[in-house]
């Protein structure tokens, strides 16, 4: 099976797990907070990060794009890019607050997973000769939050906000896609990808036991993806 076709469970007994917990002793606070730490720089610091995964742009040719195409491209991977910054904050978050061991490993194990989209949209923005967001530790910070909240409110709960945001997040990855230039195969194959694993990562979480959020949370994390989009398209 090709690189990109393979995908695990994420809510499968986390594989990753910490050693700790593999050779039967618990994590400390201290631990685990400077584990995640580590991961927030790792998050935010360009270049910091490998993927698992090689990226599904290699296999497409670099087309040519005017400069006012490759601003929007540019820009629109750069949401990307921060998308996926908010999303290992939220992981984090939540793996912080987990009740149950299962929940926190599957979150930790996601947030390790969706390190593959942040590193290719890094790669792209980079050949577009880009940058990502420069507010992009203030969406780690409010997502980490976001998290930690969902994460306090129950695992149904903390599994049902995963879902909701693998909804949300397939649905602007699939307007970018009808944005891109029509000679952009690069982006396309990247964006593509991402859809198919976010929906994975929603339906998972779902079929785990995630609850569907009220209404109001629905509209609320929908209002913060559009002023999170419309800066980050820019800055």
């Amino acid at each position: 099976m090709s690189d990109n076709l393979e995908h695990s469970d994420l809510f499968s007994k986390n594989r990753s797990s910490y050693d700790g917990q593999e050779n039967g002793r618990g994590v400390s606070f201290l631990d685990r907070f400077v584990s995640q730490f580590d991961q927030a720089l790792r998050t935010c610091v360009p270049g910091s990060n490998q993927a698992l995964r090689s990226s599904p742009a290699q296999s497409c040719n670099e087309e040519e794009l005017d400069s006012s195409q490759r601003r929007h491209v540019a820009g629109l991977m750069r949401i990307n890019h921060t998308g996926e910054v908010c999303a290992q904050a939220l992981y984090q978050g939540q793996a912080a607050t987990a009740k149950l061991n299962e929940v926190r490993q599957a979150m930790e194990q996601a947030a390790v997973e969706e390190t593959d989209h942040l590193t290719w949209c890094e790669e792209r923005l980079s050949q577009l000769d880009s940058r990502p967001s420069l507010l992009n530790p203030l969406w780690y910070a409010m997502s980490y939050g976001v998290g930690a909240v969902a994460g306090m409110a129950g695992d149904k709960w903390s599994l049902g906000f995963v879902a909701e945001t693998e909804e949300q997040v397939c649905e602007h990855l699939e307007e970018h896609l009808v944005q891109l230039p029509g000679n952009d195969q690069k982006s396309r194959a990247i964006l593509s990808q991402m859809i198919q694993d976010e929906k994975h990562h929603g339906e998972t979480a779902r079929n785990a036991g995630g609850a569907q959020l009220p209404q109001v949370v629905k509209k609320a994390m929908t209002t913060m993806s559009h002023i999170m989009k419309k800066t980050t398209y820019h800055i």
